[in-house]
């Protein structure tokens, strides 16, 4: 998704951030479209321990920004977040973009990252989604709208939702995702602003590749996807698996991009056994 290496004169912007619990601080980043609220699948479970810090990244939720930026500025803004938070040490949780993001700040901030737990991402990122059609923005529309209203309407999923760009995000199709969708997805979706947008689209233009560089970090990591994720799909994240040294590894059949909606239970038992087998990422 291009170079996250900085590369721009902007100033970091002051983001909006949703802060909870107490404790170990964990950052925790989100998406595409997405929010800080929208990582409340983890954040809700993770805060019982520790403190979770779950920021609107620039340009999306209530981080507002006027103008154009990089990918790059993201980091600028979150080492600054670290700073303004006096967060010397945490461990970071990154779901798609939101994980590109965690592997980047690792590799600046090798002192500060404790740990990584990447969720449907990679570090070279492949995608196989087949073309979108007029078909399925107007379905989407539709079982977007219903959803909304009614979440996790089964009537809604089976005639509109299967059909519509959530079948390309989900593989799961249960009231219990759809109502993460009405409540999280929605939401994130109306409020990530154009500039935001044109970000990722110019990064994912240039490519990105840090395959290489992830012999440089040496703290723990857990990687964890969908089988069946259409977005980053399940065999680049095993590869960035492979190329990290201190790794473990999980991938989830019948799901996909959203596996985290789809299983919740699951993703956050596997998450707290591997914090259980590396305390070192929890501790000062």
């Amino acid at each position: 998704m291009g170079d996250c290496q900085p590369n721009s004169t902007l100033p970091a912007a002051n983001l909006n951030v949703y802060i909870q619990g107490a404790g170990f601080p964990i950052l925790c980043l989100h998406g595409h479209p997405g929010s800080g609220s929208s990582l409340c699948v983890f954040t809700d479970h993770l805060c019982k321990r520790f403190q979770t810090i779950a920021p609107d990244l620039r340009g999306y939720g209530k981080s507002r920004f006027q103008g154009d930026f990089e990918m790059s500025d993201h980091l600028t803004d979150l080492e600054a977040l670290l700073d303004r938070f006096q967060i010397h040490k945490c461990l970071i949780l990154g779901w798609s973009l939101g994980g590109i993001l965690a592997i980047e700040l690792a590799l600046r901030l090798p002192k500060r990252v404790t740990g990584l737990i990447l969720v449907a991402t990679a570090a070279k990122p492949r995608s196989n989604h087949p073309p979108i059609r007029w078909q399925d923005n107007l379905y989407t529309g539709i079982a977007s709208g219903l959803n909304w209203l009614k979440p996790g309407w089964k009537w809604n999923i089976e005639t509109f939702g299967k059909r519509s760009l959530f079948r390309y995000l989900l593989k799961q199709h249960t009231p219990l995702s759809y109502s993460y969708l009405a409540k999280n997805a929605i939401p994130a979706y109306l409020q990530t602003s154009p500039a935001a947008t044109r970000a990722l689209a110019k990064a994912m233009k240039a490519g990105y590749d840090r395959l290489d560089a992830l012999s440089q970090i040496q703290c723990p990591a857990l990687v964890l996807a969908g089988a069946e994720d259409r977005h980053i799909t399940v065999d680049s994240s095993l590869e960035t698996a492979q190329n990290l040294k201190n790794c473990q590894w999980q991938y989830y059949a019948n799901t996909a991009h959203l596996f985290p909606w789809e299983i919740p239970e699951r993703v956050l038992s596997d998450i707290d056994r591997w914090l259980q087998a590396h305390p070192q990422v929890i501790s000062l």
